[in-house]
């Protein structure tokens, strides 16, 4: 691959022309632009990036060139990197659009995430766009028990353009502040800025004070843009991503389980669980409707038959807060259901409850629901990662990353934290999903298997089955890809 190190070896400064900043105290929230244009026709999502790319003819400096050769050097893993923003890379160029952004943005979660809407960071940055919790809770993102918005693909496209509008505007249009306005954000990036103007130095980003992080993080992403953009220079292919909606959306009534909805659609549940990750448990949540994310093809054939499946679905879950006076015999009695039924679906020990604390309860008398919540607990006055730890024999980084903390991050009373191996749960390290799936009247190993796209010898590993014998009502720990 050396070659093309030799025919790029120009050294260059991209985004040169460094405009002032606007000051902070007199910017404006950008609001979406009309436009009265008629829409250009693209024959995929490339080409529309390259015909308004911002980035056309730049030279490349050395480290954006090391990149590109690195990318280069494993083509296989490039292409799986690419195939990964398939069906949100339109959604968000439409997004950038609306506000006028560089559509080159496009490409930034492949930076940030590899386009995985289930990624966590190890410092708690999630979903595609890596929001923290912070900047998500500025841009109106919900983390509820059952829905988590940072995780969800569009919602969190949408308020992630929003921030890069802002960004975009803050300083004056200059899109290599914006990404690092974005990677280290934009209060450390005006005060290098500032210092260096009051110095005499140069303005580009390379000679300003900033994280190693981020002088590397626009190099990266201005390899990916040169790679796209330039793909026939390089000899590459790049997957034909159609410029049109890929994903449609179809609501349901009720609370939905996605097991119960991928086997409706004739979809692998992980791939319901990837265009619809925002959903962080076995089910939707509760309410009187559900929206799911589907490929745009399937949207009028369900909705067809959607009837059908609302009348079949009458499993529904609701969340119960303890409060004064309640008891578990109290509580089964109101919604008509059993003390063990609520013991076994929240890992009750005993019969003691806290005050605050949350209890899932199925609204059915059914002894085998699908999917079995995860273990949680609510967060009492001398609690620590350390001791919550030794308590359920995991690690205090794993009960971290499963919550979006920093290890070193204060734990707040009252709050509930998922300590993981009881439901959907992401580790950062194996990219994968562990849930709980209780096994059904007329259920096989290869049928299981099947459903999930796993291995039969697998399934018998992670549960130690005995001669191939499994039997309604038994609970087996599934572990699925997270993408």
């Amino acid at each position: 691959m050396e070659r093309f190190f030799l025919i790029f070896s120009i050294i260059g400064l991209w985004g040169c022309q460094l405009p002032s900043m606007i000051p902070a105290d007199k910017y404006i929230e950008p609001q979406p632009v009309e436009t009265q244009e008629t829409p250009i026709i693209y024959e995929n999502v490339w080409q529309r990036i390259d015909d308004k790319s911002s980035f056309k003819n730049s030279t490349l400096d050395e480290k954006t060139l090391k990149y590109i050769n690195s990318y280069l050097s494993n083509l296989e893993q490039f292409n799986l990197l690419i195939k990964k923003g398939e069906f949100f890379i339109f959604f968000t160029l439409e997004e950038l659009e609306k506000y006028n952004l560089p559509p080159e943005l496009a490409l930034l979660p492949y930076i940030e995430s590899n386009y995985d809407p289930f990624s966590i960071s190890t410092s708690g940055a999630m979903g595609i766009w890596q929001f923290m919790p912070s900047t998500a809770r500025i841009y109106g993102l919900k983390d509820t028990w059952w829905y988590e918005q940072r995780h969800d693909p569009l919602v969190s496209t949408k308020a992630a353009v929003r921030y890069l509008a802002y960004l975009h505007n803050r300083f004056n249009n200059n899109i290599t502040y914006t990404l690092a306005a974005y990677n280290g954000g934009p209060t450390l990036l005006e005060k290098q800025i500032k210092l260096n103007k009051r110095l005499k130095k140069p303005l580009d980003y390379t000679s300003l004070k900033l994280p190693q992080q981020t002088k590397e993080y626009i190099p990266k992403f201005k390899a990916i843009v040169e790679l796209v953009i330039n793909s026939k220079k390089y000899g590459l292919t790049l997957p034909d991503f159609p410029n049109q909606q890929m994903l449609g959306q179809v609501e349901l009534d009720g609370q939905v389980e996605i097991l119960t909805f991928s086997e409706f659609v004739n979809l692998k549940p992980e791939f319901i669980y990837k265009l619809n990750a925002g959903y962080t448990k076995w089910a939707s949540p509760p309410g009187k409707k559900t929206t799911f994310n589907v490929p745009i093809e399937m949207v009028n054939e369900i909705n067809a038959k959607k009837g059908e499946f609302i009348q079949n679905n009458q499993i529904n879950w609701v969340t119960h807060t303890v409060s004064q006076g309640d008891s578990l015999w109290k509580i089964a009695s109101e919604y008509d259901t059993e003390v063990s039924i609520l013991k076994k679906v929240n890992y009750l020990t005993s019969n003691i409850l806290n005050l605050k604390q949350e209890l899932l309860i199925p609204l059915s008398n059914e002894q085998n629901q699908v999917f079995i919540p995860y273990q949680a607990h609510i967060i009492s006055e001398g609690d620590t990662l350390w001791n919550l730890g030794l308590q359920y024999k995991i690690s205090p980084a794993e009960i971290a990353a499963n919550n979006g903390l920093n290890i070193n991050t204060p734990l707040r009373i009252g709050k509930e934290l998922n300590i993981g191996n009881k439901n959907i749960y992401r580790t950062i390290n194996s990219k994968k999903r562990t849930i709980l799936y209780s096994v059904k009247q007329g259920d096989s190993l290869y049928r299981i298997a099947d459903i999930f796209n796993i291995e039969i010898e697998d399934i018998i590993k992670i549960n130690n089955i005995k001669n191939n014998e499994i039997k309604p009502g038994q609970v087996l720990k599934i572990i699925i890809r997270a993408f």
